[in-house]
């Protein structure tokens, strides 16, 4: 009789015991959550089953899961839901590199941003869809004013944290990288943007969740698709099921790119956190 692998059936019962302690540490944390959820789904379809709610006004759980899968069927539900997310990868593509960039060099030259950031701060406060009647002028129908709406919406979270990211580095650290012989630009890449980093992925982040609500208010008047383009047109034929589907819609995927931002903030910040925990 063969002798027991006691190194080997340790380390498989040890990767057991972990393995299941991780999915119970998932299950708890998620219970919660879902458990509210699916509470509040069951009241609503009660209350619509006992003609509180009136279907008409306001369609059942049950119904939208038929209308959703109905439009996923009819490849409706994927045209609308590709044309926003393009629109927005798009738009907020631009105003992260115009945004980033321009804070870093406003935040890392005084004299040009005392020119450049009244500007900035006049155009800021304007809600993006306030342009939407110009962008329609200047672009046309279709995907231009979307991109340019989306943009533009995104752009100011991003250049305020990267220009307040660029001034809140200390002088110290600029000091002692001058010290040792850094140029202007070893000193941006190696100092400025590193120290700055974590104003920046905020940003990116406000950015993001901007840009996603922006793009929504652009089609509902610019666009001849879309997520915002479908709750409009339902809106006109009174079609409440679809409308809600396309509001869960949009809270569903700007949860996944919001969690999506919080896990490349982790990744790319990990340093910072490991810094934290040795303090």
């Amino acid at each position: 009789m063969k002798g027991i692998d006691f190194p080997t059936l340790w380390r498989s019962s040890a990767k057991a015991v972990i393995e299941n302690c991780v999915l119970r540490s998932v299950v708890r944390s998620l219970f919660p959550r879902l458990a509210g959820i699916v509470s509040f789904l069951l009241i609503w379809q009660w209350l619509s089953a006992s003609n509180i709610i009136d279907a008409r006004i306001l369609a059942p759980p049950s119904q939208l899961i038929v209308t959703l899968q109905e439009m996923a069927r009819t490849g409706e539900l994927g045209l609308h839901v590709l044309s926003s997310v393009k629109r927005v990868l798009i738009g907020f593509f631009i105003a992260s590199c115009s945004g980033v960039s321009l804070g870093l060099i406003l935040g890392s030259s005084g004299r040009t941003a005392n020119y450049w950031t009244p500007i900035i701060e006049l155009l800021r406060p304007i809600p993006p869809i306030a342009w939407i009647p110009l962008a329609i002028l200047w672009f046309g129908i279709g995907d231009r004013p979307s991109f340019f709406i989306v943009a533009l919406g995104a752009f100011f979270p991003i250049f305020v944290n990267a220009f307040k990211g660029i001034r809140s580095v200390h002088p110290s650290l600029i000091l002692a990288a001058k010290s040792l012989g850094a140029d202007r630009k070893l000193l941006l890449t190696d100092v400025l943007v590193p120290a700055a980093l974590p104003y920046i992925m905020t940003g990116l982040r406000v950015g993001l969740g901007i840009a996603w609500t922006s793009v929504i208010a652009a089609e509902l008047v610019g666009a001849q698709s879309g997520l915002g383009y479908m709750i409009q047109t339902n809106r006109i034929l009174l079609r409440t099921d679809k409308i809600v589907v396309g509001m869960i819609l949009i809270g569903t995927i700007g949860l996944i790119m919001n969690q999506a931002m919080i896990a490349l903030d982790h990744r790319w910040l990990k340093w910072q956190q490991e810094d934290e925990d040795g303090l």
